[in-house]
């Protein structure tokens, strides 16, 4: 896993120069795209969610594009439209923003369903269909959508089954005092994303990606993974467990978590230190214990230390 480690640790330390203080949710980040899923960024404006974006894109040497949802936002608008060449008398695709690697969906629950709907079939399929014609994305493929989790009038909160295709959820947080302080020094005259250069290649990540996947998971770190999964079905603090697409997140997550420091095989604390960012998204609380102040991550905390880890020989 050396070769998947170094391009890692290259597009950490890069983006790192963009974001001051905030290594854990880069890896995070980082850890997604190793696995080929996508991100949910649900946090308040301003910390930095549409720059960890950007900067992963400059890293790799990716596409990038931004879509900014709101509600009067078309499907069209994402996927592109035919437009009629009147000199050739044939119709010509204009592709949208959806045509890129790694797209920014910002503020994804303004958008309306039927345009949630169109990101969804891009998200699942890697692909997406104008007039009838099914175009296929591009890899790699990454969306990082963003949602404001302290405001929420005007929006369309997203259905289950496209909360399911997010592989985690995150959030970055406030910078602490002493980064600020970076920050502020380092944006004084410019930005330093506009002299970010790219460190790898496309090719480089798609190879990492395949790399990652030939990780070892053991038998008994793969039954503690189903365990853990199915005991959020068998809470009586839930009224919706996570479905077998969060063991699948789990187990690929994990895999990324062990490639992401250059070893071949998974622990138990891999699978471990990424459940909440991988479950709580997928499971619903107890209405009457959420009025109490029940919250899905205490539910998944107390899962934790219920279910007993294995002990893995080295």
């Amino acid at each position: 896993m050396a070769f998947a480690a170094e391009i890692a640790e290259k597009i950490v330390s890069n983006v790192e120069r963009v974001i001051k203080g905030k290594r854990e949710a880069i890896q995070t980040a980082l850890v997604a795209l190793l696995a080929d899923g996508h991100v949910l960024i649900e946090d308040v404006p301003g910390v930095a969610k549409t720059m960890l974006a950007r900067a992963l894109a400059i890293s790799i040497g990716c596409e990038f594009s931004r879509i900014q949802c709101t509600p009067d936002l078309l499907p069209s608008d994402l996927t592109g439209v035919s437009i009629f060449n009147q000199k050739t008398g044939e119709f010509e695709f204009r592709p949208g923003p959806l045509v890129a690697n790694i797209v920014l969906s910002d503020e994804i629950n303004r958008a309306t369903p039927r345009t949630q709907a169109a990101l969804l079939e891009a998200m699942a399929e890697r692909q997406m269909t104008v007039d009838g014609v099914t175009r296929k994305l591009s890899r790699p493929f990454l969306v990082m959508a963003t949602q404001n989790p302290v405001e929420f009038e005007g929006t369309f909160p997203l259905p289950e089954a496209q909360l399911d295709r997010f592989l985690l959820r995150m959030a970055i947080g406030y910078p602490a005092p002493q980064h600020e302080h970076e920050m502020l020094i380092s944006q004084q005259e410019s930005h330093p994303i506009e002299s970010l250069e790219q460190q790898v290649s496309a090719d480089d990540l798609i190879q990492a990606q395949a790399q990652v996947r030939k990780t070892h998971v053991s038998d008994p770190v793969r039954d503690y993974i189903i365990q853990i999964v199915a005991a959020t079905r068998q809470s009586r603090d839930l009224v919706l467990g996570a479905s077998p697409r969060a063991s699948q997140a789990l187990f690929r997550t994990g895999q990324a978590a062990a490639a992401l420091v250059g070893r071949d095989f998974v622990l138990p604390d891999d699978a471990k230190s990424l459940a909440h960012a991988v479950l709580e998204h997928r499971i619903i609380v107890n209405p009457e214990l959420r009025l109490r102040g029940r919250s899905a991550h205490g539910v998944v905390e107390d899962i934790l230390k219920n279910v007993p880890a294995p002990v893995v020989r080295l």
